[in-house]
């Protein structure tokens, strides 16, 4: 298999560090200890943290920030967060990608109904009668009410200007 063409793009690595806070992800040496425990590498053929990680070094987020994105296997669990011997925190680099590509209004459909979602009930899956019945039963309390407003506040996006 011929070695895979990557294109250094220094404006989108600076893209990506700004939405980072940081230059964290220059310290990865691409060990690999983060798809050791990788549940979305065992099961998505293709998803590969390393893969992407070596990508985000290098700037070449144009497939990245693709609608149909690796990105989006990517099930958050933090475990090669926990695994990174440098403490790069790939689920976070990840994450901050997930942040461009809705910057970029390249998201997938399913990922407009969560934040729909989000919005409206303050959860990213409705609560069924069922579920606090179940609950019930196990002799747990009720879910709690979630402030919307609140959630609301916190998904608004920042005013231009605004230094907070």
């Amino acid at each position: 298999m011929p070695p895979r063409t990557l294109r250094i793009d220094l404006a989108a690595r600076k893209r990506l560090l700004d939405m980072l806070g940081g230059n964290r992800v220059s310290y990865c040496y691409q060990c690999g200890a983060c798809v050791g425990d990788c549940p979305s590498a065992r099961f998505y053929e293709g998803f590969n943290p390393r893969e992407i990680m070596l990508t985000a070094m290098m700037g070449g987020l144009e497939p990245l920030l693709a609608q149909d994105s690796i990105i989006w296997k990517c099930s958050n669990c933090y475990n090669c967060y926990e695994r990174c011997p440098q403490d790069v925190r790939p689920v976070e680099v990840i994450i901050a990608i997930k942040n461009l590509v809705r910057e970029d209004g390249k998201q997938p459909h399913e990922v407009d109904a969560v934040y729909e979602m989000i919005v409206k009930t303050g959860r990213s899956a409705p609560v069924l009668a069922s579920l606090n019945r179940k609950r019930e039963q196990m002799g747990l309390p009720p879910l709690s009410k979630i402030d919307i407003e609140e959630i609301r506040t916190i998904l608004q996006p920042d005013e231009p200007g605004d230094e907070s």
